[in-house]
């Protein structure tokens, strides 16, 4: 995990509308070509089909720029593509609900799991 990753604020940059948006995209990604789900503690790994790694690389890169502290590393192959998200200790009593639009659970949009910043 790089440093600037965890000296980065607990805290979504994207407004009410924005993250309800988002969370719609991730579901209707997730239900189409999410293939399974791991948790580790504070990792979480997601299988998705490889056709849709031109979707999953979008997500990453609109993530990264929404949720900073969280650490995505994209491994394609053959057969499947692994998205891993490593949230950083600072985060782990909101680790549950970051996580959770990723697995498929719903949530509310003030239910981010952020410290503040999303307006939800």
């Amino acid at each position: 995990m790089s440093g600037m990753t965890d000296m980065a604020p607990i805290a979504c940059t994207l407004d009410g509308g924005s993250f309800k948006t988002r969370m719609a995209w991730i579901a209707d990604l997730n239900a189409r070509v999410l293939k399974a789900v791991r948790r580790n503690d504070l990792r979480l790994e997601l299988d998705y089909a490889p056709s849709a790694l031109a979707d999953v690389r979008l997500m990453v890169a609109q993530e990264q720029e929404c949720c900073a502290f969280l650490n995505f590393e994209l491994t394609e192959g053959e057969d499947v593509a692994t998205l891993a998200i490593t949230a950083p200790e600072t985060a782990r009593d909101a680790a549950e609900a970051l996580f959770g639009p990723f697995q498929g659970k719903t949530l509310q949009a003030t239910d981010c799991g952020c410290t503040g910043g999303c307006g939800a």
